[in-house]
């Protein structure tokens, strides 16, 4: 497990008015984007972190389930222009409590308690489990309007619930905070990624072309923004199914923030439509450690195999995904086509006959039939229905394998020519096998994919990850690997190291409990960042281990000494500079491997 690792767990709505939930998840999740702007923190994404939302559960699970060493729990109460937040920092291997917090502040401050919270987490997580490099800030401002803030909340959990009430309630709201607050960019790349995904899977031209201009109206205001990047590289791929484009905007938007996600599985899609897939397995296995609950990152991965000839090891993945949401339809289709494929009659009725979210029941049977019974005769009047496409385009798969290639063609030509995002894996579909000597789909295919249309991956230098090798038959594992640059000159760690033995042997700094590692960095006249370094790199010790251990020393001199023989140990464990006895206690066990009392008995 990486010990420098979080997740921040949904901030619990204490507020009398339930509807407040937008703004306790919405303050959660700005958390968390503020923590991922910590290189070497690896910060769980919201979804997997969401995934813990209105359950009571151990912390030691959420560690085991995440893969991360402390847990972030909260509370906000939120009353007219005023805003309370608990928090509290947790370690999930021993669930203790390394610190907690209350604020109660103006809601005009609420980027600045942002601020606060996000650099206090990441202290104590530096302090407890090593060197972190952390910026003076990592919460700006991205509007003084803090009404328009509350309406872009509102938009955005209306947005992610992804259903027809959510997103048409999101893009409402996107547009009074728009009308409230211009020069507020963020609403603008949301209102012009729900616009992106809702034209290309129409599919709706009109919709693509307003969603270029929320897009392009943010970025007049801000050009830096991985938000607008994302929704860029959506409109490009999705929408126009520009994949060079497409993946720049993909790959910008990722290097502005490498842990989010959403952009990363936007990249692994685009290598899966386009055949290079496994560089779209490297960036589905990474977004899958820092998302290990994402229902979407299981499909992706599961596509991915599936496209490649191996549903096998496809449901493996979509039997995950429908353990973390049943109701996620994508998993449920492509499950369909999997057992279609493995020839599993009897799993695909009981699966059809058990899930009533499985889409057009008597295709995928009549399919199976098709496929693997074609002796078998049957009626297909059905096939004239006009059914609703969702993801899985039925009726072109059955006249494939009906032998009419002429009315599969039409469908294939049309979708195509209109870039429908059902079809856009259309070149690696295993069920269009019928349809490769065709002529016209030949073309279509050329012409979509043509190499000039395609990225330059081959030479492309990634910086916002280092990507481990993959090949299709590698098992997914998380891989992570660690750089020590030096911050510091040898003359510059040579006075250091003196002035710290000092503080610590002559001043005795670590007898005031509440030493801090700014306070200590302050004394020494050295940026934080490079005394965490320091006793990183250098004395192989995180800052709590560090100042303990001189803690330590000093309660086995005093509880030896026969001055000290009235004193409780707890007594002179606070005399030697801990600050709470379960802090005491832990420690003592770690380096000696017994209690305390047990010690003096055999040192006595």
């Amino acid at each position: 497990m990486n010990q420098k690792s979080i997740a921040v767990l949904p901030f619990v709505n204490m507020s009398s008015d339930p509807e407040n939930e937008y703004f306790s998840d919405g303050i959660t999740e700005e958390i968390i984007n503020a923590l991922t702007g910590i290189r070497e923190l690896k910060v769980t994404a919201r979804t997997s972190s969401f995934a813990f939302k209105n359950r009571q559960v151990d912390v030691r699970h959420v560690g085991n389930q995440l893969g991360v060493s402390t847990v972030l729990e909260g509370s906000i109460r939120r009353l007219n222009d005023r805003v309370r937040i608990s928090t509290q920092l947790i370690r999930t291997d021993d669930g203790f409590h390394i610190w907690s917090e209350k604020y109660d502040r103006n809601l005009v401050d609420i980027f600045e308690l942002q601020d606060e919270i996000s650099l206090e987490i990441a202290e104590q997580i530096r302090e407890n489990f090593g060197h972190l490099e952390i910026k003076e800030r990592l919460v700006d401002a991205p509007t003084d309007n803090i009404e328009a803030y509350n309406l872009y909340l509102k938009a955005r959990y209306n947005h992610l619930r992804w259903d027809a009430e959510g997103i048409e309630n999101g893009m409402k709201y996107y547009d009074q905070c728009i009308s409230m607050a211009p020069n507020f960019s963020w609403p603008y790349f949301g209102a012009g990624y729900c616009h992106s995904m809702f034209g290309s899977w129409t599919p709706n031209k009109e919709s693509l072309d307003y969603a270029e201009e929320y897009i392009e109206n943010g970025f007049q205001l801000d050009s830096s923004s991985f938000l607008g990047h994302y929704s860029r590289a959506t409109l490009q791929f999705w929408g126009r199914w520009d994949f060079t484009h497409g993946h720049d905007s993909y790959k910008r938007s990722m290097a502005l923030n490498p842990s989010y996600t959403e952009a990363e599985e936007g990249l692994a899609e685009l290598y899966t439509a386009i055949g290079n897939f496994d560089r779209a397995m490297e960036h589905a296995q990474h977004i899958l450690a820092l998302d290990p609950l994402s229902k979407n990152h299981h499909y992706t991965i599961a596509n991915i195999y599936y496209l490649t000839g191996r549903p096998e090891r496809a449901l493996e993945f979509l039997e995950a995904g429908l353990k973390i949401d049943p109701n996620f339809t994508h998993l449920i289709e492509l499950t369909q086509l999997c057992l279609i494929e493995l020839k599993e009659e009897g799993k695909l009725n009981d699966f059809l006959n058990q899930n009533h979210l499985a889409e057009n029941k008597r295709a995928s049977t009549t399919l199976y039939q098709l496929i693997h019974q074609p002796e078998k005769n049957g009626s297909y009047n059905f096939l004239n229905d006009d059914e609703r496409v969702r993801l899985i385009p039925w009726s072109m798969f059955l006249h494939t394998h009906l032998g009419n290639q002429k009315e599969a063609m039409g469908f294939l030509d049309n979708a195509v020519t209109n870039k429908e995002g059902q079809y856009m894996n259309f070149k690696s579909m295993p069920l269009l096998e019928p349809l490769r000597n065709n002529h016209r789909y030949h073309q279509l295919v050329q012409t979509t994919f043509h190499p000039s249309l395609l990225p330059n991956t081959e030479a492309e230098n990634d910086s916002s990850q280092k990507e481990p090798k993959f090949s299709m038959n590698t098992e997914i594992t998380e891989s992570t690997s660690e750089e020590s640059n030096s911050l510091m000159e040898e003359v510059e760690i040579e006075q250091a190291l003196n002035l710290l033995d000092h503080l610590m042997n002559g001043e005795k700094k670590f007898l005031d409990t509440a030493i801090s590692l700014r306070y200590l960095a302050e004394n020494l006249n050295i940026h934080p960042n490079k005394l965490s370094w320091l006793l990183n790199d250098r004395l192989s010790m995180n800052f709590n281990d560090y100042i303990n251990s001189f803690r330590l020393e000093t309660f086995q001199e005093k509880v030896l000494d026969p001055a000290h023989k009235n004193y409780t140990l707890l007594g002179l464990a606070f005399e030697s500079g801990f600050n709470s006895k379960s802090a005491f206690n832990d420690y003592f066990k770690k380096k000696t491997g017994t209690t305390p009392r047990k010690w003096l008995k055999q040192n006595k």
